[in-house]
């Protein structure tokens, strides 16, 4: 009964946290919100223990600030922050396609296909939810096919960690400027490029990160924490 009782618990606190851990990489928690431990508790029907172990574990990944109980929040983005996330993600993120490739088939190819029309259409209709799950699930599903589990977390811990200013920034720009290198990525893995590859990724991150500085970081962080 007690091994019964443990399995429901972490059970619990693995659903949880893996909900805090969506809301963040698809930017449902803005950067400087406050969070109450309370509040999510009663939203998701759960108590307040497997919300507060949530929390912990994403603020040993950065991405969230506990200041006491009862302070939690979405850290602020900041030029400094913001340019060591660029940093990391060009290093981690076109390595992990290419080392992807071996592993990507036909039925990769179609899926990324229909991810990245879904995404095209989320840009048309202006569908910030929308547009920020397909294109994590684009990113991701070149990724997990990896089979390297470590260098996935890494990843994810990046996205978690920009996630929320990236939906910032979307709601403040035209669908007509989110420009990506998708299909330039598909084109790859079906000529099985690991270089061509590499350079579709690290393009998609800098010209989706650059739209950003283009848009006013110091600005834009101001708003948020005015």
């Amino acid at each position: 009964m007690d091994r019964e009782l443990e399995d429901a618990e972490e059970g619990l606190n693995t659903a949880v946290y893996a909900e805090l851990r969506t809301r963040l990489v698809t930017g449902r928690m803005a950067p400087g919100h406050e969070l109450s431990t309370r509040g999510i508790a009663a939203e998701l029907g759960v108590s307040q223990t497997p919300v507060r172990d949530a929390l912990s574990r994403l603020s040993a990944e950065g991405a969230v600030s506990i200041r006491s109980k009862r302070r939690v929040r979405v850290p602020p983005m900041t030029s400094e922050r913001f340019e060591d996330l660029l940093r990391c993600r060009l290093m981690l993120e076109p390595e992990a396609a290419a080392l992807a490739l071996p592993h990507l088939d036909a039925a990769h190819i179609a899926r990324l296909r229909e991810i990245d029309a879904a995404l095209d259409a989320a840009i048309t209709s202006g569908d910030t939810d929308a547009y920020m799950k397909t294109n994590h699930d684009f990113h991701f599903t070149l990724y997990r096919a990896t089979g390297r589990r470590t260098m996935t977390q890494l990843i994810e811990t990046l996205w978690l960690q920009f996630g929320p200013f990236m939906r910032v920034v979307h709601g403040r720009v035209s669908g007509a400027h989110l420009n990506d290198s998708h299909q330039a990525a598909i084109r790859a893995v079906e000529a099985r490029d690991a270089s061509a590859l590499r350079t579709a990724i690290a393009a998609d991150i800098s010209d989706g990160m650059g739209l950003i500085g283009r848009n006013g970081l110091a600005t834009t962080h101001e708003a948020l924490t005015a």
